[in-house]
């Protein structure tokens, strides 16, 4: 592997430099509020390697899980997140979540955010997948970018908040395992650029990117988890991908989220003969676990040939449809159809990513003063599977607590700002390689080797053709964010191939067809990559 530890050459002392109290990685739902969450009288910038509200969260569609209702109780809340997690859950993590929920969606609420209500103005509730309770709130079918909007909305009248657009996060710099601050490029100005802070939030997302067909936008390549590995970061569970079991198949879109609610309002799953399939594969039939559900359609489509199956949900009336998935509904209907009258033509598709960069359920990870929340962290809450719903909550629930972390250090800890002295040299040479080919090959190779359904061999073909391409840009210098982008898949894929290739079992979202059991005594455990040690 590519162990160079910077993207860059680079010399502080001929850069620009700019101080904060915070430096806050990524502008999702997990960074926003985060910022939020310190006082204003200190400092926060926040960088994000696109416009602000590009990220993950904007394109939740579900909601938010919270026990809110009369018949339901964080401990049914945290017995259906244990059980999707299919045995590798941190209790301590998913404690903290459910207790920690509904104090959040007030904040929430209090910030403006407007979820749909029932006529008595209280929230109104629906189920997703393995959800025992109603407890999903929503803003119709477009719950992040409401969230999102209000959040960031509040942040751009805060003067202690910067926003600083397209600027890329290449790597964390630091001392003897102690935060120093961020190596970033400006892409507005063509320029590399020293954020110096003792606290870093990582808030950067998944890396979809490493599939053909992922919900994810263009964005979600990994970039914080990879920063963070090179530093000395421990990263966690990266054999977890959840594939979403229902995303519009179509020839013109391939990434557009049907949400996991409409199944939750009563859509059935039909294969291409128009028969119903989900009772055969499990006893909550079309609310089974996301990975359940997935392997489902996944099996389905190998045994009719087909490419896709249907879901459908024309037994609901046009008037309710459109008030309930207004964005489905339209978009659906950009394509030709009606749902209200025509099946829904669904695949998987990679949509999130369990494993990231280990912490604790303060955000902290081993690094000093470096932090992490949201889909780039794994503190342990979604085990091998994420819970419908969960995703939302956890960069709320633990953005809070990364703010209140930091907040309680500058009040109560001396002043560090410190200048900043580092260089860094490497040898590395121009290549005239295609980028852009080996970036779609990637794709392909993670998508057919490193699914829905894995085996040793197809693992062993993917690592080769990986390490190949590792060679290839090894010692190349990176001169665009492309080529960072393309250093960062690499080493990701990498080291989610190596874990899916250790796991010899079947858990979660992990399905090994030559290891097609969960074996709790040998594998009820976490397996970490962290830089320089054996396979890592």
């Amino acid at each position: 592997m590519n162990n160079l530890r910077y993207l860059i050459d680079f010399d502080t002392d001929k850069v620009e430099h700019e101080y904060c109290d915070v430096l806050i990685i990524g502008s999702g739902i997990a960074g926003v509020y985060t910022a939020l969450e310190i006082p204003e009288e200190y400092n926060v910038v926040i960088i994000t390697k696109d416009c602000i509200d590009i990220s993950n969260s904007v394109l939740a569609q579900g909601g938010i899980a919270v026990s809110l209702d009369e018949g339901d109780s964080p401990e049914l809340h945290f017995k259906d997140t244990i059980y999707a997690g299919a045995g590798l859950c941190d209790e301590q993590s998913v404690w903290v979540l459910v207790n920690e929920a509904a104090a959040n969606i007030d904040c929430l609420c209090n910030f403006g955010v407007q979820f749909d209500k029932k006529s008595n103005e209280e929230l109104s509730l629906t189920r997703e997948g393995a959800h025992s309770k109603n407890r999903i709130i929503h803003a119709g079918d477009t719950t992040g970018k409401e969230v999102c909007d209000k959040l960031i909305s509040v942040v751009e009248t805060r003067k202690n908040i910067k926003i600083k657009e397209r600027n890329f996060a290449l790597d964390l710099l630091t001392e003897s395992g102690v935060c120093k601050g961020v190596l970033a490029y400006d892409e507005t100005k063509s320029v590399v650029k020293v954020y110096i802070s003792d606290f870093v939030v990582c808030a950067t997302g998944g890396f979809g990117q490493l599939y053909e067909n992922t919900t994810n936008p263009e964005i979600a390549t990994g970039d914080g988890t990879a920063l963070a590995y090179r530093a000395g970061c421990e990263l966690m569970d990266m054999e977890f991908i959840q594939f979403h079991p229902t995303v519009l198949y179509h020839t013109e879109n391939k990434s557009f989220l049907i949400s996991e609610a409409v199944r939750g309002e009563g859509a059935l799953l039909k294969n291409i003969n128009g028969e119903r399939f989900m009772p055969r594969y499990h006893e909550l039939n079309e609310l089974a676990p996301r990975d359940i559900v997935s392997r489902a359609i996944f099996e389905e489509m190998k045994r009719t040939k087909s490419s896709h199956v249907y879901l459908d949900i024309t037994f609901k009336g046009k008037e309710y449809l459109e008030n309930r998935f207004p964005n489905i509904y339209k978009t659906c209907l950009s394509y030709g159809i009606d749902i209200s009258k025509d099946y829904i033509p669904v695949a998987p598709a990679e949509h999130y990513c369990m494993g990231g960069i280990r912490t604790d359920i303060s955000g902290r990870t081993n690094i000093s003063g470096f932090y992490a929340c949201g889909e780039a962290a794994c503190n342990g809450i979604h085990g091998a599977n994420r819970l419908a719903s969960n995703s939302l909550l956890e960069g709320l629930v633990f953005g809070q607590r990364i703010g209140n972390e930091v907040s309680n250090l500058l009040r109560n800890g001396p002043a560090k700002k410190s200048g900043l002295m580092m260089k860094f040299v490497s040898n590395n040479i121009t290549k005239a390689i295609d980028r852009e080919v080996i970036r779609e090959n990637l794709k392909k190779i993670m998508t057919k080797n490193v699914g829905i359904v894995r085996d040793r061999e197809s693992l062993i073909y993917a690592l080769e053709q990986v390490d190949e391409y590792n060679k290839t840009i090894e010692n190349m210098k990176n001169e665009s964010i492309r080529d960072y982008e393309l250093q960062n898949l690499v080493l990701i894929s990498k080291l989610v191939i190596e874990s899916a290739l250790e796991r010899e079992e079947s858990r979660g979202a992990h399905f090994r067809s030559d290891f097609d059991k969960t074996d709790d005594i040998e594998w009820r455990r976490n397996i970490v990559k962290k830089r320089g040690t054996l396979n890592a």
